[in-house]
């Protein structure tokens, strides 16, 4: 709980990026060792890091992944308690997985679109049901 006090006194905005890994009807979904819900695939963008890059990055840290396209999905941004978080998200229809993850995955698995985890964040089974229903919002309040 001190732990969060801190983070929102120090870092009251954050900016990260996900990443909607899509083949086959079926998107890639991870779940870190720090968290009970699947989550897309991303992280938080570093100083002087374009969100492009950070989604490149994250993307191959997590779950080993080439990104042979990505787009710009839409925008959404989160406030809770005092914390304001801006997600960047991106599509990837065309990569490639090397089988490599870091120590904070815990799994990382493709699920069909129309049956997602009953454990999937709130954020990431609203982002997915924007692609399912054709819509990539430029910005969204969640």
């Amino acid at each position: 709980m001190v732990s969060r006090g801190l983070w929102l006194l120090l870092k009251p905005l954050s900016i990260g990026v996900r990443v909607l890994m899509v083949k086959e009807d079926q998107v890639l979904l991870v779940k870190h060792v720090y968290q009970d819900e699947w989550f897309l695939p991303g992280g938080l963008v570093e100083q002087g890091e374009s969100l492009q890059a950070a989604a490149r990055r994250e993307t191959s840290e997590e779950v080993g992944a080439d990104l042979r396209d990505i787009a710009l999905f839409g925008i959404y941004s989160h406030r809770e308690y005092r914390k304001i978080d801006h997600v960047v998200v991106f599509l990837s229809r065309d990569f490639s997985l090397n089988g490599d993850s870091d120590d904070e995955i815990e799994q990382c698995a493709f699920f069909n679109l129309q049956q997602l985890p009953a454990d999937i964040s709130p954020g990431s089974k609203q982002q997915i049901e924007h692609y399912l229903n054709g819509d990539s919002p430029q910005y969204e309040m969640i």
